[in-house]
């Protein structure tokens, strides 16, 4: 496995679906914290995900907390519009955890203040951030780029 992929209660059934499909692509595992904002088996899950979910290496926690218990002595990034530090300058491993937050809101501060949090730098607006599964794919490549793209072609 290349990289930890978590995912912070997800609310939008096509970016998972999205993020899965990056997923199986680049030997990365896929960590869901409950609750869902939709179920795993909906269409748009699926369809978003195409033929990949077969492939994919899954794991779902039922909270925040469950999986800190498993994985909190474990260094887990968090991809923030708060963070101070630009995604290229995180000396990333392989292995490592990276969470992205929920689409409408991001983490709590309390999950916000145990990891270490960066940004995608992004022009000042109105808006409020780039979509989840861009992001995630963004973040992804270039860990993967400073790990010299394990096992990928």
């Amino acid at each position: 496995m290349n990289l930890n992929i978590v995912l912070y209660e997800p609310e939008i059934p096509q970016n998972t679906g999205n993020i899965a499909r990056t997923c199986v692509l680049t030997g990365s595992k896929l960590h869901l914290i409950k609750p869902l904002g939709f179920e795993i088996n909906e269409k748009q899950v699926r369809r978003a995900g195409l033929d990949y979910w077969k492939d994919l290496d899954l794991e779902i926690h039922d909270n925040y907390e469950e999986f800190l218990k498993k994985y909190g002595d474990k260094t887990i990034y968090l991809s923030t519009t708060h963070g101070e530090t630009h995604f290229d300058e995180i000396s990333f491993k392989e292995g490592d955890f990276i969470m992205f937050g929920r689409e409408s809101s991001g983490v709590p501060e309390e999950v916000h203040n145990r990891h270490i949090g960066f940004r995608v730098p992004m022009i000042k607006s109105s808006t409020r951030s780039l979509n989840l599964s861009n992001t995630v794919a963004i973040v992804a490549y270039e860990a993967l780029r400073q790990i010299g793209f394990p096992n990928m072609k």
